[in-house]
């Protein structure tokens, strides 16, 4: 994916960080938003590997940090659940502005409740889904429980959440103590999807069949197996990612103005690897792919090696042509298959290498006709 960095102006005229990530060399069909959960910020390694699931299927994800976490600017301990809100209501004009107002708005844990108060507040939003998200904002006073009574009789008090200090306030509180969980989920006006694993020890499973129950349809729940609340397995969150885009693209409305094709006008395949493993995005003719190596080479395994690549376009080739030959002749070829394989072989015959243990590729391919064809 392409991931571009931005910056936009919250309500109290603090600016916030954000990255936006796109479909390499595509138009994205629809735009996200997404909330991240409770002082994690828009660069958690979960929210990263989401965004790369839906950008694979042309959806542009906006992530950002709230107020006083990350990059942004901002006093965390002046900030509260409805300042979360209110950033993402910034955010999401920012979008409309810039590019498109997002249809689909994603939240993980606490942004998960963020994004279902903020849903009827940003005109367009078709989707919403909310990833291991408490019921009640309230939840997340357990994280700070044993604060609690400094945070009443002085106002203020320092907390450590994962290792890192904040300060909370109370207004922190209070302004949980005036949110109205029912009424929100009554009133959504755009299709839920709920997903939770049965294992989180953060916020158990039960909220999400508080979320559930309240909602109205159409409303679809995913169980993310043994899933930590954070998301940790890379597995965990592409899986994740990639259920939500499955599901969103059916609510989604897609505007296809004439003049504007997806097709690559000079015919330019685009890839991209990274700096980690050889995990490697492709992108051909508005088809998104993945290419990888076995994990005994370094790899994660996740997609065709470019050797498998190079077979399969060979027999793709071998197999339309011969279908495309029968068709003209008006032969009853039912189908088509190849099977190949790919080795390297000593260069015997080679003279001309320089080096005289070097190798070449040799490959085999079977091709098999199956119908009601006579020897002729």
């Amino acid at each position: 994916m392409k991931t571009i960095a931005v910056k936009f102006t919250n309500k109290h005229g603090e600016v916030l960080a954000g990255r936006l990530d796109l479909p390499e060399d595509e138009r994205p069909l629809a735009y996200a938003l997404f909330a991240h959960c409770f002082t994690c910020g828009k660069n958690l390694k979960a929210i990263t590997h989401i965004g790369r699931a839906l950008t694979a299927e042309k959806l542009a994800v906006l992530r950002f940090d709230f107020s006083g976490v990350g990059e942004s600017e901002g006093d965390f301990s002046k900030s509260h659940f409805t300042s979360n809100v209110e950033d993402l209501l910034s955010a999401a004009d920012w979008l409309a502005t810039e590019y498109q107002s997002p249809q689909l708005l994603i939240g993980h844990s606490f942004g998960g409740a963020a994004v279902l108060q903020a849903a009827q507040q940003i005109e367009g939003v078709r989707a919403v889904a909310t990833l291991a998200a408490p019921y009640d904002p309230n939840h997340v006073r357990h994280l700070f429980s044993q604060e609690l009574e400094n945070i009443e009789a002085n106002g203020e008090a320092e907390v450590s959440i994962a290792g890192r200090s904040f300060n909370i306030g109370r207004g922190f509180l209070d302004d949980l103590d005036a949110q109205r969980v029912e009424a929100r989920l009554i009133d959504l006006k755009a299709a839920l999807l709920v997903l939770h694993s049965p294992l989180d020890k953060i916020v158990g499973i039960e909220n999400a069949a508080q979320i559930y129950r309240a909602a109205k349809h159409p409303k679809s729940f995913v169980g993310l197996d043994e899933a930590d609340h954070l998301l940790s397995n890379e597995e965990d969150a592409r899986y994740a990612g990639s259920m939500i885009a499955a599901w969103a693209c059916r609510y989604l409305q897609v505007e296809k103005k004439p003049g504007i094709e997806t097709e690559v006008i000079d015919n330019r395949v685009t890839v991209r690897t990274g700096n980690q493993g050889f995990y490697t995005e492709l992108f051909a003719n508005g088809h998104a792919l993945v290419a990888d190596e076995p994990k005994n080479y370094g790899g994660t395994d996740l997609g065709p090696s470019p050797y498998e690549y190079l077979l399969s376009a060979l027999g793709a080739c071998t197999t339309m042509t011969v279908q495309m030959y029968a068709q003209r002749k008006k032969w009853p070829l039912d189908s088509a298959v190849v099977r190949l394989s790919h080795q390297k072989i000593h260069a015997v015959d080679c003279q001309s290498c320089e080096e005289q243990g070097g190798k070449i590729d040799r490959f085999e391919r079977e091709l098999e006709l199956q119908g009601d064809l006579n020897d002729e």
